[in-house]
């Protein structure tokens, strides 16, 4: 259990490898509320568009599979006033892309009450096999799906992915 000055450190990169722990697709959770990153969001319909790698979809749809949330769940964006923009083309959003219920900034709390729907999962046809080469959770889910179903899932396009960053221990 954090501690109210261990809170601080425990939502660095360091502080989670120090206090957390890693779970799998197996592990039985509820997640009562997702916070998401933005760089910019609509408050009027709740669009948002992350930094365009994907990550945050990726790990809503595997809360999905696991079956931690739900359609009901509230995905939380903290961003700047200047973050909030007047308008994002809902018919541009792709079927992954995840809105948000609710916009913290440092002057106001937005409930954007959202009618854009929210991904049901991993939509494998539009993941190309760089990314899913990258993740070794993802490989593990669509594998275990595979199996499940008796199904194979097609891949999406492929994709030339920029490097990815190295962390330092």
């Amino acid at each position: 259990m954090l501690t109210p000055s261990t809170i601080n450190e425990a939502c660095t990169s360091v502080g989670v490898a120090k206090y957390g722990r890693p779970i799998g697709l197996d592990e039985n959770i509820k997640v009562d509320l997702i916070v998401i990153g933005s760089v910019a969001v609509d408050p009027k319909t709740g669009a948002r568009l992350g930094k365009g790698e994907g990550f945050a979809e990726l790990e809503y749809g595997m809360l999905r599979y696991m079956g931690a949330i739900d359609d009901s769940s509230p995905v939380v964006t903290s961003v700047h006033d200047q973050q909030l923009v007047d308008y994002i083309p809902i018919e541009k959003l792709l079927i992954h892309d995840v809105p948000v219920d609710i916009i913290c900034t440092p002057t106001q709390v937005i409930f954007t009450n959202t009618s854009i729907p929210k991904p049901e999962g991993i939509y494998w046809d539009k993941l190309s096999p760089e990314k899913l080469g990258q993740i070794r959770i993802l490989r593990e889910l669509k594998r275990r799906i595979e199996q499940e179903t008796g199904q194979r899932h097609p891949s999406g396009p492929s994709e030339k992915l920029p490097p990815t960053a190295q962390r330092k221990r």
